[in-house]
């Protein structure tokens, strides 16, 4: 129905505009380069013809003789898309650039008065600027008496009818050698042309004559030379305008002026004529008749005709417009009311149609609502039996959780006593340390499923004490602090100063609440991050006092999606943080027990508040058993959270090797497996990591895969293909066994792999195989066909080539030192030692020892050149200590080899 009454009222509308006169609209520029009278005379001409020409629109913008204003106007026009652009340049160099952009975008362009330099114009009009100035020269020749000075003020040196005004003028001129002429340029104003008499009359040149390229510099001259006093001076303009030239020639202080047409309405005659695409003429030349006394009012009566005329035109054209404007707007109204007839019509049509199709829509919907009828059934069917799986799966889980806890007891406990002996070494210690930790995790997290399902089956009691809930909070928060110094976390409690925090609570749940949501932020804080535990009292929604316990941090922060579910049971934010997804729905659930509500806010990248507002009471179930408070203990907060990195300390003649995993126990476990035979570094995360191997250069790296802030993968990637470690092995762990995953680790140049769980005895051969396929590349000084055989990366092929070339570049060069190189090759000091002895097994200064030596035997073998030139050619200062440094490395002395040569 919206359709077919969005079609009939498409269908008005395009009746209505139909039936409506349209006219097309013509959008004309027109520059001018200055608003001086005959400027304006010319607009008025324009704008008058214009109305003779349906929908034109002419606008005017004048430069007031700037380059740079016309260039902008021009620019203007071009931006707003005219039809049509008529310009009179103010100089030709400077405008011509505007008006040839012009012309390139397609837009017509008239030239009027004056040309530019160049051919991109559509048509010109303007006077026979050489013919006036010719005439001009004859005239005031005939006034003088074959000698005499004549002065001719021109325009803008760079205007077109300057020039061709000024070369005409001198054409007459020449036949008359007798006549001086001075010529002087200026702006066309009067002022300046004043300005000019003046000069030359302090100068004291005396005039006979003067031909001024417009009246209104003829006029500012000629009352100039009256305050001075100057007489019989004959004055010629250009322009012949009333009110100026013509009038000035009947009172006989001018003895002439040449009419300079205007012809406005022969510009808009031409420029409607290309528009229209008739044909035109691309120039047009206007006469330039000469004004005296003889025809000076004659002239002046037909001005005034023609004034008077253009008067009445305007006034027939201003009635015109009231009537079309009349005329106009009854139409629309008829047309108007004739659409909302039409659409009275089309509306009641829609209506009767509408009724009946309202009628047939119900029946179809009563059919589908029996539909969904059925649907629903089977739906709450549907329902039913997936909350049979549901509980069918839990009671699984809660069973096998039952059958975990016997094993895990029985291996805590002898675990347990085997530590208690005194007959351990450290190593053996320190594995079954590790081993009951992780049976505590086992323990808790089946403890976790077992709670979890007493409280979803109502079965969960609560076993009140009443404890001072402040108190307890610190020093909960106490067990949390040495943590926070090891992670570089700013961790700190506040609290409302008040007089009794006394409560009745179930405080050992209560601190496995405020143990998970305080690991949580410590899990997702960053280093030199915020933790704060806030506590504050309140009113719950029932107006009893609350107690508002908040947990804030400035870490990752969570997405909205992950807001939505992050209370639901076995739920995880990301695979890169270690968890079960139960802590928080047992944590919510402990909240709801007590009465209370547990909210989370959180924005991505700027971190997460969790609130838990509780109720405070100590009148609260009574006859329930008591219990003390409980305590947070260390084993705890180890198993969910990391120990920091302590500074590598390298054992002489040892490989180092970098160990990166998020998990602690796994990094002390591979440590304990590898610490016997390397020095071993540690990191927490890929980043970490990254850092480290950029700053230790290892031999070798172990990395996990699935890793926060940076994954393992992406840590490979980088290694690969910095210059500092691109020649490091990397050995990948992984607890998935996809050959996906492995193939985007070799993509990223991972050079081994190994599944978890896995034997230590296997971690240590392959690390052992990597390490000394690495070592193999070091002869490549003595052999470079080795070099081309073993699995060397591009990265670092590159850089043994570009090293290579530095060595030969400088050997020479006897003050060359390796922080030189380094800074060469972009690496430091250190990181450059160890690239090389890695790759080479030899440091950066043997190289260099070694390049010279194979250079002076090279040299020593093919010239004539002494030992000791030898020697300082390739950067020895001294020749004793070339000679000993040859033969520990070739076996007899230099001297020797030039004797068996010669």
């Amino acid at each position: 129905m919206k359709k077919s009454l969005l079609l009939h009222f498409i269908i008005v509308c395009f009746l209505v505009c139909g039936c409506t006169q349209t006219r097309k609209s013509v959008y004309i520029g027109v520059s001018q380069c200055s608003n001086d009278d005959w400027r304006v005379k010319m607009n008025k001409e324009i704008r008058r013809e214009a109305m003779f020409y349906d929908g034109v629109n002419v606008e005017f913008r004048s430069a007031g003789d700037n380059n740079a204003k016309q260039t902008e106007d021009i620019r203007y026009f071009i931006s707003k898309g005219v039809d049509l652009l008529i310009v009179a340049p103010n100089e030709a160099d400077a405008i011509t650039p505007a008006v040839e952009a012009a012309y390139d975008a397609g837009i017509p362009v008239i030239l009027v008065d004056r040309k530019i330099s160049s051919e991109k114009y559509t048509a010109f009009l303007g006077g026979d600027n050489y013919s006036i100035g010719k005439d001009a020269g004859e005239f005031i020749a005939g006034k003088l008496p074959g000698r005499g000075t004549v002065l001719e003020i021109a325009g803008l040196k760079g205007s077109s009818p300057v020039v061709e005004r000024h070369n005409g003028f001198l054409a007459a001129m020449d036949a008359r050698p007798d006549i001086k002429i001075l010529s002087e340029y200026t702006d066309w104003t009067p002022c300046n042309a004043a300005s000019i008499m003046d000069s030359l009359y302090k100068k004291g040149v005396k005039l006979d004559a003067v031909f001024a390229h417009n009246d209104g510099m003829a006029i500012g001259a000629l009352e100039r030379a009256k305050e001075i006093g100057l007489k019989g001076i004959s004055f010629v303009g250009v322009d012949a305008l009333q009110g100026e030239g013509v009038d000035r020639v009947l009172n006989g202080d001018m003895d002439a002026s040449f009419i300079y047409p205007t012809n406005g309405d022969k510009v808009m005659q031409v420029a409607m004529a290309i528009l229209n695409g008739e044909d035109y003429p691309r120039e047009t030349v206007l006469s330039s008749p000469r004004v005296d006394l003889s025809n000076a009012r004659v002239m002046l009566l037909q001005k005034e005709q023609i004034d008077y005329l253009d008067e009445r035109i305007e006034s027939l054209d201003g009635i015109l417009d009231e009537y079309l404007e009349q005329y106009s707007a009854q139409r629309i109204a008829f047309f108007a009311i004739a659409a909302i007839v039409f659409l009275i019509a089309v509306m009641l049509v829609v209506v009767i149609r509408a009724y009946w199709k309202a009628n047939s829509l119900n029946m179809q919907l009563r059919a589908q609502a029996r539909e969904l009828e059925e649907q629903r059934d089977k739906m709450l069917a549907l329902t039913k039996q997936l909350e049979e799986a549901t509980n069918a799966k839990l009671t699984f889980y809660t069973n096998v959780s039952h059958d975990f806890r016997t094993p895990l007891t029985l291996i805590s406990d002898p675990v347990e006593t085997l530590l208690e002996e005194g007959n351990l070494n450290e190593k053996q210690h320190s594995l079954l340390k590790l081993v009951n930790k992780n049976v505590k995790i086992l323990l808790r997290l089946v403890n976790q499923i077992l709670d979890f399902r007493t409280y979803e089956s109502g079965k969960m009691d609560l076993k009140l004490s009443n404890i001072n809930f402040r108190d307890s909070l610190g020093e909960w928060c106490g067990n949390f602090d040495s943590l926070a110094k090891k992670k570089h976390i700013h961790f700190s409690f506040k609290s409302e100063d008040a007089d009794n925090w006394n409560t009745d609570l179930d405080a050992e749940k209560i601190e496995r609440v405020f143990f998970n949501l305080v690991s949580n932020a410590f899990k997702f804080t960053p280093e030199n991050g915020t933790i704060v535990v806030n506590l504050s009292r309140g009113k719950s929604d029932d107006g009893k006092d609350a107690a508002i316990l908040k947990v804030m941090d400035n870490g990752s922060g969570m997405s909205a999606n992950n807001l939505a579910h992050i209370f639901d049971m076995f739920y995880k934010i990301d695979v890169t943080h270690s968890g079960s997804g139960i802590g928080l729905a047992l944590t919510k659930a402990f909240v709801e027990l007590h009465g209370g509500t547990l909210t989370v806010k959180s924005e991505e990248g700027k971190g997460s508040c969790f609130t838990v507002l509780l109720p405070l009471s100590n009148a609260l179930y009574e006859d329930k058993e008591a219990s003390a408070p409980a305590k947070i203990s260390a084993v705890a907060i180890d198993a969910e959270l990391e120990d920091v990195n302590n500074p590598l300390e390298r054992k002489d003649n040892e490989s180092v090797v970098l160990i990166i995993d998020d998990n602690k126990d796994i990094r002390e476990y591979v440590a304990s497996v590898l610490k016997d035979d390397y020095t071993i570094i540690e990191a927490a995360d890929g980043q970490a990591g990254l850092k480290m191997a950029m700053k230790y250069v290892p031999d070798a790296i172990i990395c996990d895969v699935m890793m926060p802030v940076m994954d393992g993968l992406e840590c490979c990637r980088r290694l690969k293909s910095e210059m500092q470690t691109s020649h490091i092995p990397v050995m990948m762990l992984t607890a998935c066994t996809m050959d996906e995953q492995r193939v985007s680790g070799y993509e990223t140049g991972a050079d081994s792999y190994i599944s978890k769980p896995f034997s230590s005895r296997l971690l240590q051969v392959r690390l052992k195989n990597l390490i000394d396929n690495r070592r193999r590349l070091r002869e490549f000084f003595g052999d470079n066909t080795k070099l081309a055989k073993e699995q060397v990366s591009d990265l670092d092929k590159d850089f043994i080539t570009k090293f290579r070339a530095l060595l030969e570049e400088n050997l020479h060069d006897s003050e060359i030192s390796v922080e030189d190189l380094g800074e060469k090759m972009g690496l430091g000091r250190v990181q450059l030692y160890r690239k090389v002895k890695s790759l080479t097994n030899y440091s950066p200064v043997e190289l260099l020892r070694i390049a010279r030596l194979k250079r002076a035997s090279s040299l020593l073998s093919s010239s004539d050149k002494t030992v000791s030139e030898v020697c300082y050619e390739v950067g020895f200062s001294s020749p004793s200590y070339f000679s000993k440094c040859y033969k520990e490395y070739y076996g007899e002395n230099p001297t020797s080899l030039q004797k068996r040569r010669g």
